[in-house]
């Protein structure tokens, strides 16, 4: 059974924790979605886009909406711009019956400039594996949820990695390690955390910034070439990572030892470059391929009824696969919402408690044709990461297919949640926060919501 489909003509729904008081309902659910199908990043926005949008789709055609309530995606295109991202903010914030409900801006940039406003407009912020890392600080940043893991834990576990690699974390003292990063606040994100690794495991960290939009970049890897760096970082999006693995290959730099970040680790990333971009690695929090359950529902309820958002033949691919687990955690959110308001009519602070109390357990994962797509998750008051936990994995340039090859890693959690805390306590006091009294603290809900999500935490290969 599919839940969602059972309220359907039913006029009250009992519930585990309320009673939704409506059936079929008028009232619709808006979510606007800030998009960019135009523009250089274009080739990486406009799949997760349309992931994003079929998988509400599905939900109207298959189940009438979620619990009924039919989900209004409202597109606004940013260009991956900052203020044209703030502007379609302002724009779509009260539209509908229900006003926005929540924002996925996927920009770091225009992150850092919505924290502000959904904070005091009463919105939530999901940022799924993107924007500030010491947003998982929920006591601190009650408005913004950034789950499954942060860049931080993502530059943690890179090192990590390299480190079992190269024979043990010992055996990284005195090599060399680079990062090619997209010179803005979202390729700068992972520096302070590598600093501080470095410190800790004694290898050298050599900084290399390439500017918007990343077609540029002879020089870095001439750099490259010279230093020799052994193991290579990459902070990339749009035309920037196809460019970064195409000047790789052009100096015969081992793809085994080139490591991008998971919006670096995508077809449109390696597909240019063709056999030369075999092996590369990246990190990622789900599987590739269109082989789950859920994509067959999207292809019989969707597809076939000539309502895709896209191409029928790139259903499944990572980005399209990122922005569906994107709108299924939303709308999972908002069916909790409902759960715990016992009506279906939820405003955005609603879907807010709805993510703080959100939790994917394998089984729920399993009826919504989930399994083995991404990993369970819970969120908490205290805790608006998630697990933190990342996967590497690996291109096959002969067979056009990315696959695991390693489990779901943890990062070194002392350094993050220092670095983590460090931050939180300084916005803070910069903004005359005071923090939310939760029943945990962030060290102590993380820890469970990391134990959480280690139970059936599979992932298909």
């Amino acid at each position: 059974m599919k839940l969602g489909k059972f309220c359907l003509g039913l006029g009250v729904v009992a519930l585990a924790a309320g009673t939704i008081t409506s059936g079929a309902s008028a009232y619709e659910l808006t979510y606007p979605s800030l998009v960019y199908r135009t523009g250089p990043y274009a080739p990486n926005g406009i799949p997760f886009a349309n992931g994003v949008m079929d998988y509400f789709t599905l939900i109207n055609e298959r189940d009438g909406g979620i619990e009924g309530a039919k989900v209004n995606v409202v597109e606004c295109e940013t260009a991956y711009n900052t203020q044209q991202g703030v502007e379609c903010y302002e724009k779509t914030k009260n539209e509908g019956e229900s006003g926005a409900l929540v924002y996925q801006p996927l920009s770091t940039g225009i992150t850092y400039q919505l924290i502000p406003k959904v904070t005091a407009d009463g919105i939530p912020l999901f940022t799924m594996g993107y924007g500030r890392t010491s947003a998982a600080d929920g006591t601190i940043f009650p408005w913004v949820f950034n789950f499954p893991a942060t860049y931080w834990d993502q530059a943690s576990v890179f090192v990590k990695y390299i480190g079992e690699k190269e024979g043990g974390m010992d055996k990284l003292k005195g090599k060399k390690i680079a990062l090619v990063y997209h010179n803005s606040a979202y390729g700068k994100e992972p520096i302070r955390t590598l600093q501080k690794l470095a410190e800790k495991h004694g290898y050298d960290l050599l900084e290399l910034p390439v500017d918007h939009p990343g077609q540029e970049q002879k020089a870095t890897w001439l750099q490259i070439r010279r230093e020799r760096p052994d193991w290579v970082l990459m902070w990339g999006w749009g035309v920037m990572n196809q460019v970064a693995v195409k000047e790789a290959a052009s100096i015969g730099y081992p793809m085994d030892h080139f490591i991008g970040v998971w919006w670096s680790g995508s077809e449109n990333d390696v597909m240019p470059a063709g056999a030369q971009a075999d092996g590369y690695l990246s990190g990622t929090f789900h599987a590739a391929g269109d082989q789950f359950p859920v994509h067959q529902d999207i292809y019989k309820y969707v597809y076939d009824k000539d309502m895709g958002a896209g191409e029928r033949g790139r259903v499944g691919e990572v980005l399209y696969n990122r922005g569906l687990i994107a709108a299924a955690w939303t709308a999972e959110a908002m069916r909790k919402a409902m759960e715990i308001k016992g009506s279906v009519e939820i405003k955005a602070a609603d879907v807010r408690k709805g993510l703080e109390q959100l939790q994917m357990s394998p089984e729920r994962m399993k009826e919504l044709g989930l399994e083995g797509l991404t990993v369970p998750i819970e969120i908490s008051c205290a805790d608006h990461e998630g697990p933190g936990t990342v996967a590497i994995q690996q291109w096959n340039a002969k067979d056009k297919k990315w696959s695991l090859v390693t489990d779901f890693m943890t990062p070194d959690q002392e350094v993050v949640n220092a670095l983590i805390k460090e931050d939180a306590e300084a916005y803070a006091k910069e903004n005359n926060i005071t923090p939310v009294d939760c029943p945990m603290g962030f060290e102590e809900a993380k820890k469970a919501s990391t134990e959480y999500s280690s139970q059936g935490a599979k992932v298909a290969e």
